[in-house]
């Protein structure tokens, strides 16, 4: 989709979101998020509320009800797949088609709407380097263990695409193309100014889909490119910080994969986390391939779906044999 922006600012934008509507669990009431909030000033890199608040809000609380009740339906598995999700050359063919040429959303006006939309192939050309920041409502102890989750992501999404990906050392914000804050719900409000520090010509629409985020929407990605239209250059994700372990690692998973290049979800893509069923929380054997395929040197950004089925099902046949 393409957004009239000023000469030299962001050409385009994936938006892609996790909602919680998929599975049917409505959420309590709770604190008001007013899309156009009046940010608090503020001169450190994000919000600084009372450390720990993320563990104590009633949106903690809510989540983490939802995940217990998501894990006893027999869902957000973490085992990649295995005998009972079969798929066949075809079917990975058809689901990458699904995820990666077709957008998820688009906009009308400053409304992001559901509609799955034919698109080009995006992705990164230039090395991935993502950024790992926290709310100071986020213990100290789950910013360390979510450190070490999404380096040794970081490292697998590298390892699939041969493309580099990596995480930086903290403190090195300045150098990252990719950001990921885990926020609260009063920092996320408050983050237009951080947004706006990190990527220079973020345009409006996009700082209000983040601070404007619904309690249904478990975690963002919004993905840009300057110039080439087909060629990301930028990327900000977003993670609620309220998430118990499980739901948060598994946003960290779909929304950086999503990132790379893989913007929509289909309910029949089996076994995946591209699909809003979440019945899977970890990144699949199926979706593995799907970032393989994205990134074979036989594909190129800006193709669109009749010059690249052929080329991805030789892909996907070579990938896992057969014809059907």
């Amino acid at each position: 989709m393409r957004l009239p922006l000023k000469r030299g600012a962001f050409a385009r934008l994936l938006a892609t979101l996790a909602f919680l509507s998929a599975c049917g669990l409505p959420l309590a009431d709770g604190p008001d998020t007013d899309p156009r909030p009046t940010p608090p000033p503020t001169t450190s890199p994000l919000p600084q509320p009372n450390p720990g608040a993320a563990a104590q809000s009633p949106l903690r609380a809510e989540y983490a009800r939802i995940e217990a009740r998501r894990v006893a339906a027999g869902l957000l598995r973490t085992d990649g797949g295995g005998p009972d999700t079969p798929f066949t050359a075809a079917i990975l063919t058809e689901n990458f088609i699904k995820i990666a040429l077709f957008d998820e959303y688009v906009f009308t006006g400053n409304r992001v709407i559901a509609r799955p939309t034919p698109s080009t192939l995006r992705r990164w050309q230039t090395p991935v380097r993502m950024n790992l920041a926290f709310g100071a409502s986020v213990p100290t102890e789950d910013q360390s263990a979510d450190r070490a989750q999404v380096a040794a992501y970081a490292a697998r999404l590298s390892d699939l695409t041969g493309h580099s990906v990596s995480l930086l050392p903290e403190g090195r914000a300045e150098t990252a193309n990719f950001h990921v804050l885990t926020l609260s719900e009063t920092e996320r409000l408050a983050i237009g100014p951080e947004l706006r520090r990190l990527l220079p010509g973020i345009p409006d629409t996009s700082v209000g889909l983040i601070t404007g985020m619904p309690r249904d929407t478990f975690c963002m990605v919004l993905a840009f490119s300057r110039g080439s239209a087909d060629v990301y250059t930028d990327a900000v994700a977003v993670i609620r910080a309220e998430h118990p372990d499980l739901t948060r690692v598994a946003c960290y998973h779909e929304e950086l994969a999503q990132g790379m290049g893989l913007p929509n979800d289909s309910p029949q893509a089996r076994p995946s986390i591209f699909n809003d069923g979440k019945e899977f929380g970890r990144l699949t054997t199926h979706d593995e391939m799907l970032l393989q395929i994205l990134y074979s040197a036989r594909l190129t950004p800006g193709m669109r779906e009749p010059e690249a089925r052929p080329i991805v099902g030789q892909l996907a046949r070579e990938l896992i044999g057969g014809e059907s």
